[in-house]
């Protein structure tokens, strides 16, 4: 199967990103007909995913400011290549709107939203405006930027303490300061303003109420160019590690029939006060009371998407590349059902010994779990490398049961059976929050990971290191026992080499 524009041209489809999420989009490319480029820096150059699309690119150095940002190099490759679409996942280049300008002046299709709608939902301040005049409900505040402490001060003397402080260019918990006494307010701004600029090169600083002990969830919403906006059920992603997700399921569990549908109702009236297109998530946060307020709008596609699709059904990145195509969407907001529950844990190079450390390098041993209900994204293999230039991500594992019960049962069996060796990672320490009385009994907020204490690393079974040892010194002399016995250059590959290497990693 393959899809042409109007004009008669094929589509073609470029992946602006690396690792799970490059992977995700390529298997989703390959399910509609479509041909893949993948792009690649330096320290990628042997990355999975560039194996698994048909033609690949180099964009420059290691860092990401050398090659995956590099908006230039990629719209320069899609040119050249002849690619039609571009899919930038998350991160990187996928809510930068001058990317988005630059792609339609060039007549090279985006893969989301328009750069009007990432402008208005990008900058949190403006968000803000733009939300409360399309009558969603905010966190009392302000919509413009404060232009020192003392106006702060006065601004929460007003609404009352505890307050949050944001960097309206803000996201991943940059730039944020949670302030309990009026005396603490000059110091936390100004410390809240240098974090903005040095992270966003924009030191806005807005104030809004604190919501006490509020719950983290998001509605996922997809829209066409036909009219058709609907939203895809809800997720859970209280569970944070210094505001970063760690845990997400769907849906979230003790929320009413009542909150939740309206929710889902504001969160598309959210989505078409911009004239989104694509996929999105509109963020909320959930009182005691399920009083619900906007927190922000992502205009990309999530990390924590997995969970939606296993208890809907829907491959949300086919629906949005069919949109991008110029297709309606395939069902209607009618057709979307709720299908038993699922989690997803965030398996990360990081070492919960060393405060989290990133623990970069190669996985000598990497044998991700299998069996009914359980989905891994990844984009590595043994052997591979984990580069200390990008998120230490390894892998996504999604437990989906026909109850929040089986599913949390599930991710625990399969997170004891993902075998790990060659570098530190979190997988012990997810299965601590797992084990919780406060995760189990499903009724827990942001502050949940806070309230259950400091994470004691186990101590191995007596002997497990040693077995440990020997079974990893058995991996690798296997490894080097199945070498050639002719040696070649480490910068060569044989092209059987090659072909096999690619055509395994495309059927994966």
């Amino acid at each position: 199967m393959g899809h042409t524009r109007a004009d008669g041209v094929k589509h073609k489809v470029l992946i602006a990103n690396r690792g799970e999420i490059a992977c995700r989009v390529i298997r989703a490319c390959r399910e509609l007909g479509l041909p893949t480029v993948a792009v690649y820096s330096e320290a990628d150059s042997d990355a999975v995913h560039t194996w698994m699309a048909d033609e690949r690119v180099l964009l420059g150095g290691a860092e990401s400011v050398d090659s995956y940002l590099r908006a230039d190099r990629v719209l320069a490759a899609c040119l050249e290549l002849g690619v039609t679409l571009v899919h930038p996942g998350y991160g990187f280049l996928s809510e930068n709107a001058d990317f988005r300008e630059a792609c339609d002046a060039a007549g090279v299709g985006f893969v989301g939203p328009s750069a009007f709608a990432m402008r208005q939902m990008g900058v949190k301040t403006l968000a803000r405006e733009t939300m409360t005049a399309a009558g969603v409900p905010v966190v009392p505040g302000t919509d413009q930027g404060l232009p020192d402490g003392a106006a702060a001060q006065k601004l929460a003397d007003e609404i009352g303490y505890p307050v949050m402080l944001k960097a309206a260019a803000g996201g991943g918990g940059k730039g944020m300061r949670l302030v309990f006494k009026r005396e603490d307010i000059v110091s936390a701004f100004d410390g809240a303003r240098r974090e903005a600029l040095a992270y966003f090169s924009d030191d806005t600083v807005y104030i809004e109420k604190a919501i006490v002990q509020p719950r983290h969830v998001e509605v996922q919403i997809l829209a066409d160019t036909h009219g058709n906006t609907v939203h895809v059920l809800d997720r859970e992603c209280s569970v944070q590690r210094r505001n970063q997700k760690v845990i997400e399921e769907s849906p979230a569990p003790f929320l009413s029939d009542a909150t939740r549908h309206a929710m889902g109702q504001v969160a598309v009236q959210a989505a078409e006060a911009v004239d989104y297109v694509g996929a999105g998530t509109i963020e909320f946060l959930v009182d005691q009371d399920e009083n619900f307020y906007f927190l922000e709008m992502n205009t990309r596609l999530q990390v924590e998407h997995p969970v939606t699709e296993l208890v809907t059904g829907i491959d949300l990145v086919v629906e949005m590349l069919r949109v991008a195509m110029g297709e309606p969407l395939s069902f209607r907001q009618d057709d979307v059902s709720q299908r038993g529950h699922a989690v997803e844990c965030r398996i990360y190079a990081e070492d919960p010994a060393q405060n989290f450390l990133p623990s970069p390098g190669r996985l000598h041993v990497y044998r991700p779990p299998h069996g009914p209900g359980i989905r891994v994204d990844d984009g590595c293999v043994e052997g591979g490398e984990i580069p200390r230039f990008y998120d230490p991500m390894i892998a996504k594992v999604s437990a989906h049961g026909s109850t929040r019960e089986q599913a949390i049962a599930r991710m625990d069996a399969a997170l004891e059976r993902f075998q790990i060796a060659g570098i530190a990672h979190n997988v012990p320490y997810l299965r601590w929050l797992l084990a919780s009385d406060l995760f189990q009994g499903g009724r827990y907020d942001t502050g949940i990971i806070g309230h259950l204490g400091d994470y004691t690393v186990p101590e191995p079974p007596e002997g497990a290191e040693g077995h440990a040892a020997i079974a990893l010194a058995a991996i690798l002399g296997h490894r080097a026992a199945s070498r050639p016995a002719v040696a070649q250059s480490a910068s060569k590959t044989s092209n059987w080499t090659t072909a096999a290497r690619t055509a395994h990693l495309r059927g994966r």
